[in-house]
C-alpha cells in the first residue's frame, strides 16, 4: 500500500461527507434564493448562480484534497507571506469605490479580507509554534498574547475601516480560540476579558461612528428592538423585520422549495432583500422554505462539522496543528452565529455569508482550503515517513 493511498484511506470521512453535504445543500438553497436576479443571456438567476457555485466547488475540491494530502508543516510556511499579502490587498481595497471592497484580477473578483483571515490563522500557528524554538522568551504567555493581539488587531482595524464590521468581528473569536489553544493561562484571559468589556463603550461611542456610520445605526436599531420587544415595520428596519418574519412564520415543514406568492412566500414577493438573498440572507430563505426541520438539519450539520474539527484538534501532533484547527473552528462559528443570528434577531444585521452554503465565490474555496488543512492535521497526526520506514 502506497503512502498516498494510506493517507486517502486514513482521512476523516465524516468531515468530508459533512462538508460536501453542506455544499450540495447550498446549491439548492442558492438556486431558490437567487431566482429574482438576472442571469446572462436570459438564463434564470437561480440557475446561473447555482452553476457558478458548482464551479467554485470543483475548484475548491482540488484545493481541499491538495491541502489535505500535503503535510501541513510545509503549507504553514506560506502563512506569514500570505498574511502580509492579505494586509497589502486589504489596504489597497481602502481606496476603491466599491460598496463591498472587492479586488478584481482578470475574471476573479474577491474580498481581500477573506484571504487575510485565512492567512492570519496559518501565520499565528507558524509563529506560535516556531518562535519558542529560537528562545524560550517567545514561549512566554505574555509574548503569545501580544503576538496574537498584533496579528489579529491590524487586520481587524483595516477591515473596520473598510466599513465591513461583520467581517472584522470574526477576528475576535478567532483570537480568543487561538489563545485558548495556545495554553494562555486563565488569569490572562480573565484580565483580557475584563479589559475588553471596559473598552466596549469607548469603541462604540468614539471609534465605531468615525469608521462605520451604518454599523452604529444597525446596532442602535437592534438595541431599540430588543428593548421594546418589537421590530417596527419601517424603512430602516426593513431587513430585520421581513427576514425574522419569514423564518418565524415557516412552521415545522416550511413552504417548500421555490415557494411562490400563492403560498404566501415573502421571498417570492421580494420582501426578503432579494439582491443579497443568495449570500447574506440565505438562512432566511432556507428557514422560510424548509421550515424548522430544514433549519435544524442545517444547524446540526454545522455542529457535526465543528465537533469533528475539535476532535481532530485533540489528536494534533503539535501546537501549530491545534492552532490551525482552533482558528478554523473560530472562523466558522463566527460566520454561522452572525449569519444565522441576524435572521432570527440574535444579532444586528451584519451581512456576512454562511460558510459553504451561501454563494460567496472565492470564500467557498478559502473555506475548503482551511478544512483541507484541518484534514491534513488529522491525516498527519502520525508521521507517515516513520511508519513507512518501520514496515518490513
Amino acid at each position: 500500500m502506497t503512502p498516498l493511498f494510506r493517507k486517502i484511506l486514513g482521512m476523516n470521512w465524516v468531515l468530508v461527507v459533512t462538508m460536501y453535504g453542506l455544499l450540495v445543500f447550498g446549491i439548492f438553497a442558492i438556486e431558490s434564493a437567487a431566482r429574482h436576479l438576472p442571469g446572462p443571456d436570459g438564463m434564470p438567476g437561480g440557475e446561473f448562480y447555482a452553476s457558478r457555485h458548482k464551479i467554485w466547488m470543483a475548484l475548491g475540491t482540488v484545493v481541499y484534497f491538495c491541502a489535505a494530502l500535503i503535510d501541513y508543516r510545509w503549507v504553514r510556511w506560506l502563512g506569514v507571506p500570505m498574511y502580509l499579502v492579505g494586509l497589502a490587498l486589504t489596504a489597497k481595497a481602502l481606496g476603491l469605490d466599491d460598496e463591498v471592497h472587492r479586488l478584481t484580477f482578470g475574471p476573479i473578483s474577491f474580498q481581500p479580507a477573506q484571504i487575510a483571515i485565512a492567512a492570519g490563522i496559518i501565520a499565528m500557528a507558524t509563529l506560535a509554534d516556531d518562535l519558542p524554538k529560537l528562545h524560550r522568551f517567545f514561549g512566554q504567555p505574555l509574548f503569545r498574547v501580544v503576538l496574537i493581539g498584533v496579528l489579529t488587531g491590524i487586520p481587524f482595524v483595516l477591515v473596520v475601516k473598510l466599513g465591513d464590521t461583520g467581517s472584522a468581528l470574526v477576528w475576535i473569536p478567532v483570537a480568543v480560540v487561538t489563545m485558548l489553544v495556545s495554553g494562555i493561562p486563565w488569569r490572562y484571559l480573565i484580565f483580557l476579558g475584563a479589559m475588553a468589556t471596559g473598552l466596549i463603550p469607548i469603541a462604540y461611542y468614539m471609534f465605531l461612528p468615525s469608521v462605520s456610520e451604518r454599523g452604529t445605526e444597525r446596532i442602535e436599531m437592534y438595541l431599540e428592538s430588543v428593548g421594546t420587544g418589537v421590530v417596527e415595520k419601517t424603512d430602516k428596519n426593513w431587513a430585520p423585520y421581513w427576514v425574522s418574519t419569514a423564518v418565524g412564520k415557516a412552521g415545522w415543514k416550511g413552504l417548500g422549495f421555490g415557494a411562490t406568492e400563492e403560498r404566501q412566500s415573502l421571498h417570492a414577493k421580494k420582501l426578503i432583500p432579494w439582491k443579497t438573498a443568495h449570500n447574506d440572507y440565505i438562512f432566511a430563505v432556507i428557514g422560510e422554505e424548509q421550515g424548522f426541520r430544514g433549519s435544524l438539519l442545517l444547524v446540526t450539520a454545522f455542529a457535526l462539522l465543528l465537533i469533528q474539527c475539535l476532535f481532530i484538534a485533540f489528536y494534533s501532533r503539535d501546537l501549530a496543528g491545534r492552532i490551525i484547527v482552533g482558528g478554523v473552528v473560530g472562523l466558522f462559528f463566527a460566520h454561522m452565529f452572525e449569519s444565522i443570528g441576524m435572521c432570527v434577531l440574535l444579532t444586528p444585521i451584519t451581512g456576512i455569508p454562511l460558510p459553504l452554503v451561501s454563494y460567496s465565490g472565492t470564500f467557498v474555496v478559502i473555506c475548503m482550503f482551511l478544512l483541507g488543512l484541518v484534514q491534513s492535521v488529522w491525516v498527519h497526526r502520525v508521521r507517515f515517513i516513520e511508519v513507512e520506514a518501520s514496515l518490513p
